[in-house]
C-alpha cells in the first residue's frame, strides 16, 4: 500500500513560484479545481486530514464515488503510487506552505505569514519544496 503522508515535515512553496502572497485558487467555471477542493478541505479544517485523506477525498468527490464504495476504492487508489502534496498547485502556484504534524495531518500557511517563516526556519522539521512547475 502506497502513501502520500509526511510526518513532521514542512513543504515550502516551489523554487520557481512567483507567489509573493498566498491566494485562494480560483474556480474553473462552475466547478472547483483540484487546488480549490484541497484548499477548501485543509484551510477550513487544519490538522484534521492526512495527505492521503485529502488526496483521496478530492479524487472521490471529483469522480462521484458512493460512500458505500469508499473503502474498496481507497484501497484500489493507493495500490499504486499517487502524487503527494509536493505536486499540489497550492504549494507550486498559489503560495501555500503545507505543514504535516507528528500525526501526518496537514495545515496550510500563506507564504507571506510569520508562521510560514517560523516553520521554514524550524530545524526540528524535515523540509522539502513543492515540485517546480517548469523543467530546467
Amino acid at each position: 500500500m502506497h502513501t502520500t503522508n509526511y510526518i513532521n515535515t514542512f513543504i515550502e512553496v516551489a523554487e520557481d513560484s512567483t507567489a509573493e502572497k498566498a491566494e485562494v485558487p480560483p474556480m474553473k467555471g462552475a466547478e472547483k479545481t483540484v487546488a480549490g477542493l484541497q484548499f477548501e478541505l485543509v484551510y477550513d479544517h487544519p490538522y484534521q486530514y492526512t495527505s492521503d485523506d485529502l488526496i483521496f477525498g478530492v479524487y472521490a468527490r471529483r469522480n462521484g464515488l458512493k460512500k458505500v464504495d469508499l473503502d474498496a476504492e481507497r484501497e484500489k487508489f493507493f495500490s499504486r503510487g499517487q502524487a503527494c502534496m509536493r505536486a499540489s498547485p497550492l504549494a507550486k502556484k498559489y503560495g501555500w506552505g503545507v505543514h504535516s504534524n507528528e500525526e501526518g495531518k496537514v495545515a496550510l500557511y500563506p507564504v507571506e505569514s510569520e508562521e510560514y517563516k517560523r516553520l521554514a526556519a524550524d530545524e526540528q522539521l524535515k523540509h522539502t519544496r513543492a515540485m517546480r512547475s517548469k523543467k530546467s
